[in-house]
């Protein structure tokens, strides 16, 4: 499963009602990606096929949830290229609108080398932030939370930001966020990655192994007091570079209002 299913990819399709999406924004593609890993496993040539992934789907926006980069490994080598990752991934957001929040790997890295990079790509970076999308007189909020593991997440600053009233979206790295994001009863989604689905599942058991953060809310969809939380498998690895019985995932939402 080191060569095969780590590379399978699975183009997965949900359909969401919002309660708070306004009607001219229902029927809106958006694709999620997550922990590309890049430097690690992750390579140029194989980013590239799966940025053309996300552009076949012809999103209206496209999120990445953190994880830019691989943030312990190959660490020289890793800066040498983040202008080519930049390159790679300005494909896509030239052509979508595109937004991003760091991962604990991209602190690991180094954090300002990895926004510079977001910026050169044209990737709207979302750390502690809001960024709003009209459609005539409606509006969706997208959201996001600095990395929550590190502990660089300010809620009460993204929460001064964002009007009272529209579908706000949420972008966390980390999904067990989701029992704060909740409670603020702002938010109708939560879109977040970090766990890579475990990258290894075993029938009847499940992941052996989650990271701090993912475990409550591992892998797909859920329902969090009133607020849809979705955790994304990732296109990428970390090490070990193995995944069985969870492959990669490029997400694509439908989202329809009531």
């Amino acid at each position: 499963m080191r060569k095969f299913e780590p590379s399978w990819m699975d183009v997965k399709e949900i359909s969401l009602n919002l309660p708070r999406l306004a009607k001219p924004f229902s029927g809106l593609r958006l694709v999620q990606i997550s922990d590309l890993h890049f430097g690690g496993w992750m390579t140029t040539e194989y980013l590239v096929e799966i940025v053309q992934m996300v552009v076949d789907q012809v999103p209206d926006l496209v999120v990445i949830t953190g994880d830019f980069v691989m943030g312990y490994d190959h660490a020289p080598q890793i800066f040498e290229k983040l202008g080519e990752l930049a390159e790679t991934l300005k494909a896509m957001s030239d052509r979508f609108p595109t937004f991003g929040v760091l991962g604990n790997h991209d602190y690991w890295l180094n954090r300002n080398s990895v926004v510079d990079m977001m910026h050169l790509a044209g990737i709207k970076e979302l750390s502690n932030g809001v960024q709003t999308i009209k459609r005539g007189d409606e509006v969706l909020h997208i959201a996001g939370v600095d990395d929550v593991m590190l502990r660089q997440e300010r809620m009460d600053q993204v929460l001064s930001q964002l009007p009272a009233e529209g579908c706000a979206i949420l972008l966390a790295h980390e999904p067990d966020y989701a029992d704060i994001s909740a409670r603020t009863g702002r938010f109708d989604l939560q879109l977040s990655g970090h766990s890579h689905g475990g990258q290894v599942v075993l029938p009847f058991f499940g992941p052996p192994v989650l990271p701090y953060m993912a475990r409550k809310y591992p892998s797909g969809l859920y329902k969090v007091m009133e607020m849809y939380q979705y955790t994304n498998r990732g296109v990428g690895m970390t090490v070990p570079y193995v995944r069985f019985n969870c492959r990669p995932e490029i997400t694509v939402f439908s989202l329809e209002s009531l």
